[in-house]
Parts: structure tokens; sequence; C-alpha cells
């Protein structure tokens, strides 16, 4: 019960801070201006960078805060809470070719899922990917590199306890309001103590549509697979969708999004559903 009284409260204050912070997102768009081409500028600003912040592979530094609130999860139907900080940072390598590097950062709150199961707080295993992509734009936007996981999990009940490594890619377009594309990787396991290997593959399909003042409409859904899991527990796939906007508080950009999925299929004990809150800090050139 516990578990389910602090995602409550969570849940509360996430409702709470989007409200607040979309009520602030009007000084981008809506502030007192006397010129209208000025207000038109800010319009198209903002909705030029909601697209930047979409293509996972584009020329912008982002520090997004994601929390993931996973519920009806095991036996005891307990509510997981895990806050993906996940900073984006591109190097340009010369003028044909750009390097993103992006830091996956999780942090842990898992409740007892069943009777003589602990519960566990802290980090999990730190997960890095590295993307080379061409530096030109064009309509078909892509990035290839390597992606691997290090146990550096503060408890056994937060990681897997191995060394994981895989190729990682991500192919999109970009076609008026649309950003449509596709994140994939697959990792296997080869160094640890962990008394499982891993064989696991991530895809996440995303599908944006802008509107105006740097509103949006999002679907991406992070569709996993175990290989070495049981047949009906290999897949977990949710399906959802969920608005964000792209604004300014005092000069700072921010994109606040907040996105729920049902777990269509998902293991036996899996969690039923997915509730997704994301403050992402931006750092355009």
């Amino acid at each position: 019960m516990r578990g389910v009284r602090v995602a409550t409260g969570v849940l509360k204050y996430v409702g709470a801070l989007l409200a607040a912070l979309v009520i602030a997102g009007g000084t981008w768009a809506d502030e007192a201006v006397t010129d209208t081409s000025e207000t038109v500028d800010k319009e198209e600003e903002a909705t030029k960078l909601a697209k930047e912040t979409q293509n996972p592979v584009a020329s912008l530094i982002s520090v997004p805060f994601q929390n993931n609130f996973n519920f009806d999860d095991g036996p005891r139907h307990v509510t997981q809470w895990i806050l993906n900080v996940q900073p984006v940072i591109p190097i340009s390598l010369n003028d044909d070719w750009n390097l993103i590097t992006r830091t996956i950062v999780p942090i842990i709150n898992q409740p007892s899922l069943a009777s003589g199961v602990d519960s566990a707080f802290g980090l999990g295993d730190i997960n890095p990917s590295l993307f080379f992509s061409p530096a030109k734009p064009s309509k078909f936007i892509w990035g290839i590199g390597p992606t691997w996981t290090m146990p550096t999990a503060t408890d056994s009940m937060l990681g897997a306890g191995k060394w994981d490594a895989g190729p990682t890619a991500v192919a999109l377009t970009m076609q008026g309001p649309w950003v449509i594309g596709v994140l994939a990787n697959n990792q296997w396991s080869f160094a640890g103590w962990g008394d499982h290997s891993v064989n696991a593959m991530l895809v996440q399909p995303f599908i944006n549509y802008n509107l105006d003042k740097g509103w949006y409409l999002t679907t991406s859904p992070i569709i996993t697979a175990n290989w070495n899991a049981d047949d009906s527990d290999v897949w977990t796939v949710p399906l959802g969708c969920g608005v964000g906007r792209v604004f300014k508080v005092g000069k700072q950009p921010l994109n606040v999004s907040l996105a729920a999925y049902d777990n269509v299929h998902t293991p036996v004990d899996g969690p039923q559903w997915q509730l997704r809150f994301q403050v992402q800090f931006l750092f355009p050139k």
C-alpha cells in the first residue's frame, strides 16, 4: 500500500507541475508584444525547436528527465518508478559527419513485487549510445553506431549484473508537420556476475504531429523483446499516445510531454500500463 500511496502522490505532483509549466509556456508565444511579426517568429521558433527535439540525432544539446511509471507490476500490482536522465550531446567530427552521444542514467524505485522479495531504490545500469550521422540535412535522416550497458546498479534488484553491447540505429523523415521514424538496438551480454545472460532487443517507433505555438501530438511506445525468456514472456508491446509542448521559462527553452501506454502484450506478472512524463532542458545553438 505504501507504493500505491507514493505513486498517487507523485502523480498528483506530476499533474500540478505539468499544468504549471503549460501555463508558463505562454511566455514563449503569447507574451505581450506589439509587433505581429515578432509573435509569428516566436511561434515558428517554438515549432522548429519542437521538431529538433523529436530527432534523436539532431545537433541539439538536451538533458531530458523522463519519468516512467509502470503500474500493476508483479503479483502485488505495485507501481515501479524509473527516472531516466538522458543527456544528449552532439559532436561535429567534420563537415560531413556528426557524432551524437546519448546516455541513459536510470534511477529506480522498485517496490517489493511479491512476498519474500525485497524492495530497492537506487541507480540502475547505465546505457550509453553513439550515433554517427551525416551532418548535411536531408529529408531522410539516419544514424548508426554502438550501444552498451554497464553493470552500475547499486542493488541486484535494479540491474542484470552484466556487461552488454550491440548495434543501434535510428532512421526518420520530416515531412511538413510530421516527424516519423524508428530507433532500434539489440544487446548481448559478454561479461559480468549476473545469473542470467542477456539477449534483448528494443524498438521505439515514433510519430509526432506538430501544431502551432510549439504544441505537438506524439506516440513513441518502447517495444522490447527478451529473446532468452519463455515464448509467452518475450515481448512487451505498449500502445498509446500523448501531448507535449516546447516553450520558455524565462530564457530557458523546455520540452514537456505527457503520454500513457497500455501494454497490450506483457510477460506474466509484468506491468499492465505505463505513464511517461518528461521535462527536457534544451540548449540550442
